[in-house]
């Protein structure tokens, strides 16, 4: 697989469309033509104590943050065709597809491809876990801020191009 956009989203609280950053790395003919990051406004506008304590983010880092659809048309160009990739596709995707709805916005049905799903196919009982940092670790790339939104789909980015 040498042309997707790897994309990671963290959330706010446990809703789906809590999105509060997100990172996306292009890659087209294998090589990473193109990164991207951004603070969101997400919805609803709080955090629970657990989600910060996993990626860092608080109210006051997203209160002047752009809300998903002003974010979103800066992705959608960036994107175009590319099908999108993410580790554990099952929680970006609904991620992704929440918050589509819950402003109303028509879902293009991107293409979503798991590296979860797939490094657990390539790599059969050959790592203790498929956790993003173990797998990309396996691939040659060190994680060094994990749960940050970029440095997350940057990581998937490495394990797609070694892996699918």
């Amino acid at each position: 697989m040498k042309d997707f956009a790897a994309i990671d989203f963290e959330t706010a609280n446990q809703h789906p469309t809590s999105v509060c950053s997100v990172g996306l790395v292009i890659v087209e003919d294998g090589v990473v033509t193109d990164r991207y990051y951004s603070l969101i406004r997400p919805v609803p506008h709080f955090y629970n104590y657990w989600n910060t304590r996993v990626h860092g983010l608080r109210l006051a880092d997203t209160a002047e943050a752009p809300p998903f659809p002003e974010v979103w048309a800066e992705i959608a160009p960036k994107v175009r065709y590319l099908p999108l990739v993410a580790h554990n596709k099952a929680f970006d995707e609904t991620c992704l597809k929440a918050v589509f709805k819950a402003y109303d916005m028509e879902y293009p049905n991107y293409p979503f491809l798991c590296t979860l799903q797939g490094s657990r196919r390539v790599l059969r009982h050959q790592l203790p876990n498929y956790q993003l940092q173990t797998v990309a670790a396996y691939c040659g790339y060190h994680l060094e801020h994990h749960h940050h939104a970029l440095a997350d789909a940057e990581a998937c980015a490495a394990i797609a191009l070694k892996l699918l």
